[in-house]
């Protein structure tokens, strides 16, 4: 007897698992996104600028010889605050 109720027990786990959830489908809602927008040629200009002027200022301070402070003052703060001026001028926008 215990073979028997052995088999039946995978089949009401087989079909558990794999039957039932098709059974019970949840209805798709309906999601209306935002679509994405391409970057506008200022965005892509300043992603480019973002990288190129901490290089230049890396390639030209060498921050890893002690100029650190410097290059963080020359490299890293223009282009973050370039950024937040950025982002708080385009919520205006919106």
């Amino acid at each position: 007897m215990t073979g028997v109720s052995e088999i039946l027990v995978l089949i009401l786990l087989i079909s558990g698992i794999l039957i039932l959830p098709r059974m019970f489908k949840p209805v798709p809602k309906a999601v209306q996104g935002k679509k994405n927008k391409p970057l506008s040629k200022n965005v892509r200009a300043g992603i480019v600028i973002s990288v190129m002027v901490p290089m230049a200022a890396a390639i030209s301070l060498e921050p890893w010889n002690g100029n650190f402070i410097l290059f963080v003052s020359i490299g890293i703060m223009p282009v973050a605050l370039a950024w937040a001026l950025a982002w708080i001028v385009s919520a205006k926008k919106q």
